[in-house]
């Protein structure tokens, strides 16, 4: 077995963290994917991967070398595709992550145009609440929101979005409408415990940082669960602009206490290899970018 067929065993088994996944993956023996990513750090000198009776994870060294073997397969891939005359034509697989609900809203339609304009790409989209690692887990573009940390990627901002205090125009003319942050202790919360604001909620008052601690009757661990029942009139909760921009443009909900909103989270269109990467990243990310920077919701 070459080094480059090694490269692509190694790179399915850190992929699928385990040998027979792998093994499934690429139509081959659990032995011989065993032994090729044996001869590959005996060669190397180094141990790539960690083994347990129940799973296999990267090593240091095994991670270092992971993003070295996505790089260096792509570019042969690109390397093959130019000389058979088709550098300019994206295709293969692409796997893209964002947020669950951001991921459903707005990253769908951007991929659903994408895939009409390039028909040889196809898709595969991680739509998870959870920062997911680019390198081990083979994601090619990431939509983030929030402020990144500092990294080898290449990232492009595309919007902001605010947090937001939101409740049915029919809660606010029975309860009223809240004034100050203080007045939230007194309303009815419905709290959403996936971005994690159960217990204190942040604000920003003449320039200095305010925390509340409303007390919600009612807690839920989707952020359209919470939406709707505010659109039910149930009480006031706090999520971020884009998830409901559409239900503030339909007069559902109303946002209060604007005045005392953290800054804007930004939103970043992230993806590795800059100028090396394969034709479809490079392809898709132009078309993200140009499509989530037009969207009016994305704009705080």
């Amino acid at each position: 077995m070459d080094r480059f067929q090694e490269m692509q065993v190694f790179l399915a088994v850190a992929q699928e963290q385990g040998f027979s996944a792998a093994a499934r993956r690429l139509s081959m023996s659990a032995a011989s994917v065993t032994r090729a990513v044996a001869a590959l750090e005996k060669r190397i000198g180094t141990q790539l991967l960690t083994r347990t009776t129940r799973s296999v994870h990267l090593s240091e060294a095994g991670q270092r070398y992971l993003e070295d073997c996505r790089r260096i397969l792509a570019e042969i891939q690109e390397a093959e595709a130019s000389a058979a005359g088709s550098h300019a034509q994206p295709r293969g697989q692409l796997t893209v992550t964002a947020p669950v609900l951001f991921g459903e809203l707005f990253v769908t339609p951007v991929m659903v145009g994408y895939l009409d304009q390039f028909p040889e790409v196809s898709i595969n989209a991680v739509l998870l609440d959870r920062v997911v690692s680019m390198v081990e887990e083979g994601i090619d573009v990431a939509v983030r929101i929030g402020e990144l940390p500092d990294s080898n990627q290449h990232a492009i901002q595309v919007g902001e979005v605010r947090r937001v205090i939101c409740g049915s125009p029919g809660y606010l003319a029975s309860h009223g409408r809240p004034r100050h942050p203080d007045d939230l202790c007194q309303a009815r919360i419905v709290a959403t415990s996936s971005i994690g604001q159960v217990r204190s909620w942040q604000f920003v008052e003449a320039g200095t940082a305010l925390s509340i601690r409303p007390e919600p009757r009612l807690v839920v661990n989707a952020n359209q669960a919470a939406i709707t029942a505010a659109c039910l009139g149930w009480g006031l909760t706090r999520v971020l602009s884009y998830q409901v921009a559409s239900k503030v443009s339909a007069g559902e909900l109303e946002i209060v206490l604007q005045d005392f909103e953290l800054p804007p989270l930004p939103i970043h269109v992230v993806y590795q290899g800059g100028r090396k990467a394969p034709a479809r990243v490079r392809s898709f990310v132009d078309f993200a970018v140009k499509a989530l920077r037009e969207h009016p919701a994305l704009q705080a």
